[in-house]
């Protein structure tokens, strides 16, 4: 998300003037990602008056350096594997070749025609777009550059930003954001990190035949996730070619002859031609005014919120990764959607935050919806875990070896499904509709009754008939 909006305007329509008040709109937006975009128009549509500033690109983190592209760079890391399995099933190919430059620019082309489409619905939908970075001045005016705005609700949706340790050499290593340019792909990557951001890149990397090294402080990778899923991935991980490097802290990074020295606590340092930090995440707040306001603020720059997102100024309001609570676009829009109801339509629609299903897309494939073991049985005194894990059917002639977890926990007294866990090909499209299931409380019976369908790997599911000694 580098760099300024392109060619555009400052202003790309007028303002709607049926209200008469002493505002010059009733919401101003901070931030045109997902949650900022949905609330924008949803409250214009509503007939309120609406502005929205951005200071880099339309659609934010997930559409320019996150989620879109992203899962682009993990279609075309796949298909190595693919050519491979092709083999199994009678194919004979030549020596493929992989052109980086080719996909960047077809990435480019898919991102572009999305900040279009972005602008197009703001402007269609009524919504003033500010191309700059915006300051609020006080609890009801917002400038950006040499415009001032009064406006009757501010809205906070900033997102986030990559966040990099204070270690020396920190200026040689590059985050997220530079991955989705990188001019040439490097011969030897380290990832730092263990999240779900370093463990994705490490499948895209790899498959795209970079030597990838993945260290990460701790003993397990994907903290927060299910036990057996953080264990399992690592695994597979490992048999796919990853070198993953448990419990190594980096000290410094050094800049060498060729590359990089990664120097840690213990043993030879570890070299790279390029070294990415995947270490977290901050709250994009820095340079927006509100701690001179004395808009509170967590230890870690988060807004801080009530459950109508509402700040402790009553008319400044934030969601999102901005608030550091569930840094996921499809939440940052349900709450956006949750917001405009509650203030313009006085409707209570308030955000699950315990059953939101996601994925992560490593390789292989990770999905999850609902608690995990450790915290059902926090939680509940008579947990049940069906596991299973097996060979999937490509497999059997692909001749990799890859294998599928599935898993799923229990409450014994009630036989209500608690969660939901899988490691495999598809695991977020499967877990998608598994999220429909437990967010309507179904039972394991519920499961057991439901015919699967034959052969997939989704049908595991409702064959699990015996619960793990």
């Amino acid at each position: 998300m580098a760099g300024p909006v392109p060619n555009r305007p400052a202003l790309l329509n007028p303002l709607k003037s049926t209200h008469m008040t002493d505002y010059d709109v009733d919401l101003f937006v901070i931030g045109a990602g997902s949650g900022g975009v949905r609330a924008a128009r949803m409250a214009a549509g509503l007939g309120e008056r609406v502005a929205i500033a951005e200071n880099r690109h339309l659609g934010g983190t997930c559409v320019n350096v996150g989620c879109v592209p992203k899962k682009l760079f993990v279609y075309a890391s796949h298909f190595r594997e693919d050519f491979d399995a092709a083999k199994g099933f009678g194919w004979s190919l030549g020596d493929p070749q992989f052109d980086w430059s080719r996909l960047l620019a077809q990435k480019n082309r898919e991102i572009q025609r999305l900040q279009g489409v972005y602008e197009v619905l703001l402007d269609q939908g009524g919504v003033q777009v500010i191309a700059g970075q915006a300051h609020v001045q006080d609890a009801h005016t917002v400038a950006v550059g040499q415009q001032s705005f009064r406006c009757e609700r501010i809205l906070v949706a900033t997102g986030g930003w990559p966040s990099v340790p204070d270690i020396p050499g920190k200026e040689f290593v590059v985050t997220s954001n530079e991955m989705f340019a990188l001019d040439t792909l490097p011969k030897r990557l380290l990832i730092v990190g263990g999240g779900y951001i370093a463990v994705e890149f490490a499948g895209i990397m790899h498959g795209m035949g970079v030597a990838t090294t993945l260290c990460y402080r701790g003993a397990k990778i994907l903290r927060g996730f299910d036990e057996d899923i953080r264990d399992f991935v690592a695994v597979e991980m490992g048999k796919k070619g990853v070198v993953i490097r448990f419990d190594t802290h980096i000290n410094r990074i050094e800049k060498a002859e060729t590359g990089f020295l990664a120097h840690i606590d213990e043993g030879q340092p570890i070299a790279a031609d390029l070294v990415l930090y995947a270490t977290g995440r901050k709250p994009n707040t820095a340079g927006l005014g509100l701690e001179t306001l004395g808009v509170e603020l967590d230890t870690k720059g988060a807004i801080k919120v009530n459950d109508d997102y509402q700040t402790n100024i009553p008319s400044i309001y934030a969601l999102g990764d901005v608030t550091n609570r569930v840094n996921l676009t499809p939440v940052a829009t349900a709450e956006a959607m949750a917001l405009v109801n509650h203030l313009y339509v006085q409707q209570s629609t308030p955000v699950d935050y315990d059953t939101i299903p996601t994925a992560v897309f490593s390789q292989p494939n990770v999905g999850t919806v609902g608690l995990t073991e450790t915290e059902a049985r926090k939680r509940y005194p008579d947990i049940d875990i069906y596991q299973s894990v097996f060979t999937p059917m490509k497999h059997t002639l692909s001749g990799l070896g890859e294998k599928t977890l599935m898993k799923m926990v229990v409450n014994r007294s009630n036989d209500k499904v608690l969660g939901i866990h899988m490691v495999g090909a598809d695991a977020g499209e499967i877990i998608q509709g598994m999220a429909v299931a437990i967010r309507a409380g179904a039972t394991k019976a519920v499961f057991d009754s439901t015919i699967g369908i034959h052969p997939t790997a989704a049908e595991e599911f409702v064959t699990m008939r015996k619960p793990m000694e």
